[in-house]
């Protein structure tokens, strides 16, 4: 087994390639989606998927990492301990249940300490049917102006209106306007395009092909940001069925130890969010009885996390920054979903080993 530290990277490039090597010594084949773009130090990007387990499997679980990008320093070293945990490989196989690992859904991201893709999609954001209106976020449309000033750091007028409309709608309501998800602005933050990026068209066929022949399916999905530093919120991640959270309840709750929440009651750290990447598994595996979370593990205090995305926001407005400035930028980004400390990556590992046996437990009743 390798060490709980060993197992998490410096960049993108690093990650990859620990997770190739993982996978090898696992035995284990290994798809590749190459992405079209290169990363920030010119390597070469993917979307590289893993299976243990037969391809038959009437049981599956997805562990993907880097939805948005970034967080994927998180979740890499998930899979990177996981696909080099012996009990845990055991564990699924005596119980017949199949993992697929989806590192890097979006490499570009990761790779360029980007939360968005290429196209600068929030792609959580991106799931939506758009032959339909897409959804409207009013409350976006009053703070846009707000975030992205011509300067920065943001000048005192700019700050002072920011902390205006925190002290009367408060903080909550700031998160909410912001990260909901907007697809207006497309400069703006949390843009979820008008219509499907590269991972979401890429992700696609994965989920179709790996998912066929389960009649079960459970997905964990390892993101970082929100709440308590090191803290893992189970979020439900899924349509809003009272069967399914019950039973996501039932797997990964613990007895209450772990509670699982929801965006659809209100007890979730996260806004009311539309078009979630989990909605591409009931349009490519319809067959298959589903239950997903979101594992949401805390870095620093959301407003920090805010404030970060709009740092980088406005740095990617603005790509002749000055280089000390940009630097700081990225390192702020950086320490907002990635916190590089042993204490923080072992409270990582140690939730998310414990969510993927409740994973399997539960698949198996």
């Amino acid at each position: 087994m390798i060490g709980v530290v060993e197992a998490f990277s410096p960049s993108y490039a690093r990650a990859r390639t620990q997770f190739l090597e993982a996978a090898a010594a696992a035995d284990l084949a290994i798809e590749s989606h190459a992405h079209p773009l290169q990363g920030r130090d010119g390597e070469d990007l993917a979307m590289d998927v893993a299976r243990d387990g037969p391809a038959d499997a009437d049981r599956l679980l997805i562990v993907s990492s880097a939805c948005h990008g970034v967080e994927g320093y998180c979740g890499s070293g998930v899979q990177v301990f996981a696909l080099r945990d012996q009990e845990w490989r055991d564990k699924a196989r005596a119980a017949g249940v199949a993992v697929l690992y989806i590192h890097a859904l979006n490499p570009y991201g990761f790779s360029h300490i980007r939360r968005v893709t290429h196209e600068n999609v929030d792609l959580n954001r991106n799931f939506q049917d758009f032959s339909r209106p897409l959804p409207v976020n009013e409350a976006y449309r009053e703070v846009h102006p707000l975030l992205l000033p011509e300067q920065w750091p943001p000048p005192p007028e700019n700050a002072q209106a920011v902390a205006a409309f925190i002290a009367e709608r408060g903080e909550a309501a700031w998160q909410a306007a912001i990260s909901r998800g907007q697809h207006e602005f497309p400069d703006g933050l949390f843009f979820g395009g008008t219509a499907p990026t590269w991972s979401n068209r890429t992700l696609r066929p994965v989920l179709r092909a790996h998912g066929a022949k389960a009649s079960r399916i459970a997905w964990i999905d390892l993101h970082t940001g929100l709440g308590p530093s090191g803290h893992g919120e189970r979020i439900y991640a899924g349509r809003d069925d009272d069967a399914a959270v019950a039973r996501a309840r039932d797997w990964w709750a613990g007895g209450g130890a772990t509670p699982v929440t929801s965006i659809y009651d209100g007890s979730s750290t996260s806004a009311f969010l539309t078009g979630l990447m989990w909605s591409a598994i009931y349009d490519e595996c319809p067959h298959a009885e589903y239950t997903g979370i979101a594992m949401e593990y805390g870095t620093v205090p959301v407003l920090e996390v805010m404030q970060a995305l709009r740092a980088e926001q406005w740095l990617n407005l603005h790509p002749g920054a000055p280089a000390d400035l940009a630097a700081r930028i990225k390192a702020q980004m950086l320490a907002a979903f990635y916190t590089d400390t042993d204490a923080w990556k072992g409270q990582i590992i140690s939730q998310a080993r414990q969510s993927l046996f409740q994973a399997v437990d539960g698949l198996s009743r």
